[in-house]
């Protein structure tokens, strides 16, 4: 989810979320960490896949670590760019055993 947001039309009061979509990396959890590897799914165009949803549709949240890579982040680096920086992500398994149960 990268933001929680309302709109009302006619009186009716609709709770949404933008959400970024994820594609499975391999056919296996990464062998050293034992979680799924995801990353963002794009269109032909090389654009994120986003969508609009209502509040109801969404099941389960997943809580996702940053692949990092071998040099050290920025000293600027902050995290709310986490989710535009980085080109693969854990599915962390341990945060949430409900999550990964669910969706791998």
């Amino acid at each position: 989810v990268k933001l929680f947001f309302s709109f009302s039309h006619e009186g009716q009061i609709y709770p949404c979320a933008l959400i970024e979509h994820f594609s499975r990396v391999g056919r296996g959890p990464d062998p050293n960490t034992g979680m799924w590897k995801v990353k963002l799914l794009l269109d032909r165009q090389k654009n994120r896949v986003q969508t609009v949803e209502h509040l109801d549709v969404i099941y389960q949240s997943a809580h996702l670590i940053p692949v990092f890579g071998d040099g050290p982040l920025p000293d600027d680096f902050h995290l709310s760019f986490s989710l535009d920086v980085f080109n693969s992500y854990y599915v962390n398994r341990y945060a949430d055993h409900h999550t990964f149960e669910i969706v791998f």
